[in-house]
């Protein structure tokens, strides 16, 4: 058995507030995020099958990350739900993609909550790896599967 690690770059554009943050962070503000996913597999050895050699074609795995977190969250706010009653009361078009999360959207929060999701999409025979997040061109925050089995 011959496992290959695969990896994809991503980016979306994202604000956030940290709900009784000490720091600037508490005020609505945004980051440019870039996301790298990495799954492991074994490279398909059937010689009939169109995939021959890979471990999952990057426009599958693009779909998958692109439909679970590219497009939920590019150019939206995120919030932990303690938050909600300080949003304006009648909302806009400017609050038309606002995510209320069950969790403080921290850089490590949302490291969790796109390892859950984009391996809940992944073909059984398909692992996730790891998940980093850069969510300043300096900070990140990482998963690994080792550390979370």
């Amino acid at each position: 058995m011959k496992k290959v690690r695969v990896s994809k770059e991503f980016h979306f554009e994202m604000a956030h507030a940290l709900w009784h943050y000490d720091g600037l962070c508490k005020h609505i503000h945004g980051h440019s995020y870039k996301l790298f996913i990495r799954i492991i597999g074994e490279p398909i050895q059937n010689i009939g099958d169109p995939k021959l050699g890979m471990v999952l074609d990057f426009s599958d795995l693009k779909s998958v990350v692109k439909e679970q977190v590219v497009d939920y969250f590019d150019h939206s706010l995120v919030v932990y739900k303690a938050a909600v009653g300080h949003l304006p009361e009648e909302r806009n078009e400017m609050y038309e993609k606002v995510h209320v999360m069950d969790f403080q959207p921290t850089c490590e929060n949302l490291v969790l909550f796109i390892a859950e999701k984009v391996g809940a999409r992944l073909p059984s025979n398909i692992s996730l790896f790891s998940v980093k997040l850069y969510e300043t061109a300096t900070s990140f925050a990482e998963w690994y599967a080792a550390d979370n089995q």
